[in-house]
């Protein structure tokens, strides 16, 4: 050991018990130093360590290819650490929908508004903010619910496989998840949508308030009616990326956390990675899967993602005695509440306010004012475990960026999952491996190309 993990100037071959993990860091620490730990070439760098890189990884592994995933900071500690670890098929309509914009604009200016646009002066929002509008009706609406409905099935098939195969422990249930409503005509309007949901193969089932509350004892008097996927599953993100870390270790690849990636240069045979520090990696293939962070990456190589990070916020707690029986979202507050036995989480919220790194503390208030008007028993301030905010990569049509560079063969892309990136993990990882080995993917790779957006 030289250094120590997680400090900048730290040097870390090696964790107790999972062979091919390395620390690489900066110089400057005082008794630290730093090792050239890796070969001339690796096969595959995969850039950044959330859900989306673990998960190409183990895919890659399983063909057969090697992977080096290189990682800002620590493995799962960003975008994939704090969600409320729903897997939802059920939430394959985008946020670009009919009605959309005419919500945003009263919202606009309200902190604590379930989405939230913090004034500025902002091209590459606003010109984002454009081409999301622009898709705010029912034809695009529809076209985007078909390519992240197919993205959605084929990851939750492949994760309880993934689950079962590996034994990953990551308190995984399929207890379904339910829209709760106290507002009648939010609850009548989602309750229409359940057609159009069903024609693309999402099961609903409408449920009466008085019916509901039977049902779930938790919830104070009042709501209205609920609408419940039931081919929905749920997990705590945080384990689940921690055991697909494993697993990559288990396989043979190699992790490096502590290593910020500053530019990717591809060449004719392969291409070269610089890490912050001057160190470099050298690999026959890219993978950029750096949530928020990728535009600015491939920027300079010409190559155009139109990501803007939606920064989400979640409070986790001890688990109250009296919690949902299944993740339920408030949805007139746009609240995500899941339960597991280990912990309790309220989470959700958007806001655009750029990569602002401060703990908003009257969006968190809106969480727990959301749980209070709901819950029979919200969780105690004295329960607090954890406040965390993560930026969603989010693109304007709610589709991530799925495949080869159009423009460097050597360079691949898993980036833009918005606020589903657990949810698509596995899927999209498979996806990626499929076109790098010339395998037949099991889904149709068109909706997610690079080239709409070039």
């Amino acid at each position: 050991m030289r250094g120590q993990p997680g400090k900048p100037g730290s040097t870390w071959r090696g964790q107790p018990g999972e062979p091919g993990s390395t620390w690489c860091g900066q110089p400057g620490e005082p008794g630290s130093t730093i090792e050239r730990v890796n070969p001339s070439q690796d096969d595959v760098l995969i850039l950044g360590g959330g859900a989306i890189g673990l998960a190409t990884a183990v895919a890659l592994l399983e063909a057969g290819r090697g992977v080096r995933i290189l990682e800002a900071a620590t493995v799962g500690g960003a975008t994939s650490h704090g969600n409320c670890g729903t897997i939802t098929p059920g939430h394959a309509p985008p946020l670009a929908a009919p009605g959309v914009p005419m919500r945003a604009l009263k919202w606009m200016f309200t902190p604590d508004a379930p989405l939230y646009l913090k004034p500025r002066i902002d091209p590459a929002l606003w010109h984002w903010l454009l081409r999301f509008t622009a898709r705010c009706n029912q034809r695009d609406w529809l076209a985007s619910s078909r390519g992240r409905a197919a993205i959605l099935d084929d990851s939750l098939a492949r994760m309880k496989e993934w689950i079962a195969r590996y034994g990953l422990e990551c308190e995984f249930g399929e207890t379904g998840l339910d829209y709760v409503f106290r507002d009648r005509r939010n609850f009548d309007h989602y309750a229409r949508e359940c057609g159009p949901l069903r024609e693309l193969g999402i099961a609903t089932e409408v449920i009466d308030g008085a019916d509901y509350l039977r049902q779930e004892p938790s919830l104070r008097e009042g709501v209205v009616g609920a609408v419940r996927f039931p081919g929905d599953g749920h997990l705590r993100p945080d384990r689940y990326v921690a055991e697909l870390a494993r697993v990559v270790r288990a396989k043979g690849g190699v992790i490096e956390e502590g290593c910020r990636v500053e530019s990717l240069e591809p060449g004719a045979d392969g291409v070269r990675v610089r890490i912050a520090g001057g160190s470099g990696r050298d690999g026959r293939d890219a993978v950029v899967a750096m949530a928020a962070w990728t535009p600015a990456l491939i920027r300079p190589l010409g190559l155009r993602l139109p990501i803007q990070p939606g920064k989400g916020y979640s409070i986790t707690y001890a688990r109250p005695a009296l919690a949902p029986r299944r993740p339920i979202v408030l949805k007139d507050r746009s609240v995500c509440v899941t339960a597991w036995e280990s912990g309790f989480r309220l989470g959700s919220t958007m806001e655009f306010s750029g990569h602002d790194a401060t703990l908003n503390q009257v969006r968190l208030a809106a969480l727990e004012r959301a749980a209070r008007e709901y819950l029979r028993e919200p969780p105690a301030a004295t329960a607090v475990q954890e406040k965390w905010y993560g930026w969603r990569p989010m693109t304007w049509d709610d589709l991530p960026a799925l495949g080869r560079s159009p423009e460097h063969p050597h360079v691949w892309l898993a980036a833009g999952h918005g606020m589903l990136g657990i949810s698509m993990s596995v899927a999209s990882g498979q996806l990626v491996a499929d076109l790098m080995t010339g395998r037949a993917p099991a889904i149709d790779p068109a909706p997610y190309r690079m080239e709409r957006f070039q």
